[in-house]
């Protein structure tokens, strides 16, 4: 049996865990996927350029409203899959050689379970191989999940990790499912010249969003897209390329191209973690302490394998907690996760940080919510944007702000202003008075939707 000193199970996040500072120490990386993860692959990175290209060809589209005359000819599948992932797959193989090429790291390519304390098996292409270490590192991400239903037809269907690689643009693609993935591709895809219908559980997409959020995107996109909403999938039928999918109102849809999008599981199952003395909560979570510290004794672990906002951003901040944790464990770091913003890449773009209102409202506060629409200020009227607000929650008797939402362009950058403030304690009033806001900019509609909040005076 090979032993490390240290080694990390997964090649996302898991990779920037590692740099020079551990030269001194016998390293070792396991990677059953690609180098970058699914953020770099599958994920974040990859569906991020598609919706930028979407918006493009939609802005070319819409640029009747600005008394531009254009013409959309259409969106280059073929070449937009060159771009983006001839740059990501190569990212991601320079990754790789980078590591292999590291005196100190010894990678492992395969699936690896683990077979005691510190002690793993990796499924290699060479055969298996045991392997052990000091400290162990646990970063093996998460997979789509797919339902029975689906599963069990023995019929062709697309996930998040292989849709954006498809050769060629689905002419009618049903998105199962109505959080932000599904959100995100059902933007792209239709931007590309795809019939797309959407079939969700629930009454309103993006539901896990404040109220007025999901319900404002909800309605903005349905003249956009077959919404098929409060239905479930019960069965799937047909052949390749002409499927048959009968909803729990026998309403049948038929589609060349199903996408399940109906969210994500850890990789926990297949790690073989209680042979390491690893527990997990009942969703497979790993369970960790403030410090990402695992129940076993030298194991940690982090990204979306681990409780908290399963984002890239988050898995990042995890990653630094552990490194240094790793190099000064006298002198350990803790993980917060108090102020987490995120945002869904679609059309109109959505962010938020914080509580929503429904939240708010669980935990019997008393909070005021002050709001302003794009169409007040200045350059939401060189946007011609008849759609987009700022929600701003705090509390009422003090002004500390509780959550802030976002719907319309630019949404991921405005968040920042209320990130800011939350971490480092601003109130409300403080955040809207002290700062110059540059007018005729688009945070106009962050300091007006401040200043509408009713709040103690005192804030």
């Amino acid at each position: 049996m090979r032993h490390h000193d240290l080694l990390v199970l997964g090649v996302g996040t898991g990779n920037a865990v590692i740099d020079d500072r551990f030269a001194h120490l016998d390293v070792a990386l396991v990677a059953e996927g690609p180098f970058g993860g699914t953020c770099l692959n599958a994920g974040c990175i990859p569906s991020k350029m598609l919706a930028v290209t979407a918006e493009v060809a939609d802005t070319v589209r819409d640029s009747g409203r600005h008394d531009v005359r254009a013409n959309l000819e259409g969106i280059a599948w073929p070449d937009v899959q060159e771009r983006v992932f001839g740059r990501l797959d190569a990212t991601s193989r320079d990754g790789e050689d980078g590591r292999r090429d590291d005196d100190f790291v010894t990678v492992y390519r395969g699936r690896a379970r683990f077979t005691g304390e510190r002690e793993l098996l990796v499924d290699t292409a060479d055969g298996p191989v045991p392997v052990s270490a000091d400290r162990i590192v646990v970063a093996a991400g998460g997979r789509p999940v797919v339902p029975p239903v689906v599963a069990e037809s023995g019929l062709p269907y697309e996930t998040s990790d292989t849709v954006m690689r498809l050769d060629e643009v689905p002419r009618r693609m049903v998105v199962l499912g109505g959080g932000y993935i599904a959100a995100e591709l059902a933007h792209v895809f239709h931007a590309a010249g795809t019939s797309v219908t959407v079939v969700e559980k629930r009454d309103k997409l993006l539901a896990e969003q404040d109220t007025s959020v999901a319900s404002a995107f909800t309605e903005i996109v349905r003249p956009v897209h077959d919404l098929r909403l409060g239905r479930e999938l019960v069965r799937v039928e047909g052949s390749p390329g002409a499927l048959r999918l009968t909803l729990d109102d026998d309403s049948v849809i038929e589609a060349d191209t199903l996408l399940v999008a109906v969210g994500r599981t850890p990789n926990s199952d297949r790690l073989d973690l209680d042979r390491a003395g690893v527990t997990c909560d009942d969703d497979g979570l790993i369970e960790v302490d403030e410090q990402l510290r695992t129940s076993a004794g030298n194991v940690w672990a982090l990204g979306d394998i681990v409780p908290g906002p399963p984002l890239k951003h988050v898995a990042n901040r995890e990653g630094e907690v552990v490194t240094h944790n790793l190099l000064h464990p006298d002198e350990p770091r803790t993980m917060s996760y108090d102020v987490v913003p995120s945002a869904v890449f679609t059309r109109p773009q959505i962010a938020q940080v914080g509580l929503t209102e429904q939240a708010a409202a669980e935990q019997g506060l008393d909070y005021a919510i002050g709001t302003c629409r794009y169409e007040d200020v200045a350059y939401g009227w060189a946007l011609e944007d008849t759609q987009g607000f700022c929600k701003v929650l705090a509390d009422r008797a003090s002004g500390r702000l509780l959550g802030a939402h976002v719907l319309g362009p630019q949404a991921a950058t405005l968040i920042q202003s209320f990130v800011l403030a939350m971490t480092f304690g601003l109130g409300a009033r403080e955040l809207a008075e002290r700062p110059l806001w540059i007018h005729p900019a688009l945070t106009e509609v962050v300091d007006n939707a401040l200043r509408d909040l009713d709040v103690g005076k005192d804030a």
